[in-house]
């Protein structure tokens, strides 16, 4: 059953078709996709309390997955543009979305409660969901260990803590906006912070913009992106790269409170596959929990591998996310 997969995420869109024996090839577009296309699965992000399953699309499907838009502009609105357009061109196909959240369905209610009253939690669902679920479902079908910690770094970043297979604790939450520094995105801030700049006059759309796409890494450096950000001698550049890498090792070592230790830190997501610089810092301030790197490894990592030095106390791995695989999995179970 080959399916052809549709990732919409918040810096990019990724066609690809996915055979049977998981074999992926990248699609350039959809005119330019091949014949024999069995069915279409779609990353959506947000599924809210509703979707959790892998679901067919119908319209009144669509029409409760525009509503969750708001949750997460960056990525459910490209997503669901995708599927109109998609639907509209390859219409005698089912297509299905697979939802991001849906991994994170396992947190236990200590982890998915926020301290809020009860009104709020219950009449507006307000809650933590997770995201980069397919991520990290991937990473944690390659990496079999009890006690697992993943970080997908990218344009969204998130840290996941893993305890046999589940997530059990995830750094972002009722929206992708939380959790660790991101490229645009602030992840946790003092709620104070938000209220200050409304009654300093700060309107909601602007406010709402500033923390989308201006934020993060942008908006401590002036760059847009990681990249950019490594490449460059500016003290704001090392700065957001320290605010960074500094939270995301703080974010590790929480998670590893919550599974009772650590056996295997995974980096994975453009970023964490693909910046050694990146993956050196970050573990250079978890010694206490025993992580520590091969650099000649670490700088050679291309693609999946093992990056921990023989003295290492935990393994460390580089696992290239395989989102697409995932997806159309997801799809083949459906049918």
């Amino acid at each position: 059953m080959r399916v052809l997969v549709v990732n919409a995420g918040s810096t990019s869109l990724k066609l690809s078709l996915v055979d049977s024996d998981d074999v992926s090839t990248p699609v350039e577009s959809l005119e330019t996709a091949p014949l024999g296309v069995a069915a279409v699965g779609h990353r959506v992000v947000h599924g809210g309390s509703r979707f959790r399953e892998p679901l067919l699309i119908d319209d009144a499907v669509l029409e409760q997955l525009d509503a969750l838009t708001q949750l997460a502009p960056l990525h459910n609105a490209p997503a669901i543009a995708a599927v109109r357009e998609t639907r509209a061109t390859l219409q005698d196909v089912p297509h299905v979305a697979v939802f991001d959240t849906a991994f994170h369905a396992t947190l236990p209610e200590e982890a998915y409660t926020y301290t809020l009253p009860l009104r709020f939690r219950d009449e507006l669902g307000i809650r933590r969901f997770g995201f980069h679920g397919l991520s990290v479902q991937w990473a944690a079908e390659q990496v079999h260990v009890p006690r697992l910690v993943v970080c997908h770094l990218g344009g969204g970043s998130s840290v996941t803590a893993v305890l046999d297979g589940e997530s059990v604790d995830t750094t972002m939450g009722f929206t992708p906006l939380d959790g660790v520094p991101m490229e645009t995105r602030p992840g946790s801030l003092d709620p104070g912070v938000l209220l200050h700049l409304l009654r300093s006059g700060v309107e909601l759309d602007e406010l709402d913009h500033v923390l989308e796409y201006e934020s993060g890494l942008l908006g401590i450096s002036g760059l847009a992106d990681m990249k950019a950000a490594l490449a460059s001698d500016d003290p704001r550049a090392r700065l957001a790269i320290a605010i960074f890498t500094r939270r995301i090792a703080a974010a590790v070592a929480a998670s590893a409170t919550v599974v009772d230790g650590l056996d295997a830190l995974v980096f994975t997501g453009g970023v964490g596959e693909r910046s050694a610089r990146v993956r050196a810092e970050v573990c250079s301030r978890l010694g206490v929990l025993g992580v520590e790197l091969d650099a000649e490894a670490n700088t050679a990592a291309a693609g999946d591998a093992e990056i921990a030095s023989d003295g290492s106390h935990v393994r460390v791995l580089v696992v290239r996310s395989r989102e697409d695989v995932v997806i159309a999995r997801a799809v083949r179970a459906l049918f």
